[in-house]
C-alpha cells in the first residue's frame, strides 16, 4: 500500500500515458528520484497494465501520476503549471529544448521583470511548465 512521505503532492491524471511521463520527467532532472509504481491490476478498473499511481520527486517536490480511462481523464489546462526555477542559464536552455519538442510554447523565451529568461511550455503529454532564470 503507498505510504506519503508528504502531506501535500501534486497529482496528474493522464489518459493512457502516464508512466511515459513520469520517464520524461525524470529523465530531465538528473536529481529526481523515483518512489514507487503500482500497476492497473486484471481486478481493477482501467486499462490492466497501465499505472494506477507512480510517484516521484523533482527537487524535493513530490509528484503522483496515474492513468484513467480516456473517457474519463479531465484535460489538462494551462490554468496551473509546474514552476522550476532553474539553478542557471545552460539548465534554463536544457530544459526549453527538450519540454518544447512535441510541446507548444506558450510564451518565450524572454526577460520580464529580475528574470533574464522566462518561458511558458504545455509539454507533449498536456502538462503546463514555466521556466525561469
Amino acid at each position: 500500500m503507498y505510504k506519503p512521505e508528504k502531506s501535500v503532492s501534486t497529482f496528474l491524471t493522464f489518459s493512457g500515458d502516464a508512466e511515459e511521463a513520469m520517464a520524461f520527467y525524470l529523465s530531465q532532472f538528473p536529481e529526481a528520484v523515483e518512489k514507487s509504481k503500482v500497476y492497473i491490476g486484471e481486478e481493477d478498473r482501467g486499462e490492466t497494465g497501465k499505472l494506477l499511481n507512480g510517484t516521484f520527486e523533482l527537487r524535493g517536490q513530490s509528484f503522483m501520476v496515474m492513468d484513467m480511462e480516456k473517457e474519463y481523464a479531465p484535460a489538462f489546462s494551462w490554468a496551473a503549471s509546474i514552476l522550476v526555477n532553474c539553478t542557471d542559464e545552460a539548465e534554463f536552455d536544457r530544459l526549453f529544448a527538450s519540454f518544447a519538442d512535441g510541446g507548444s510554447v506558450m510564451m518565450g523565451p524572454e526577460a520580464i521583470g529580475p528574470f533574464k529568461k522566462v518561458t511558458w511550455i504545455t509539454d507533449k503529454f498536456g502538462v503546463t511548465w514555466q521556466f525561469v532564470w
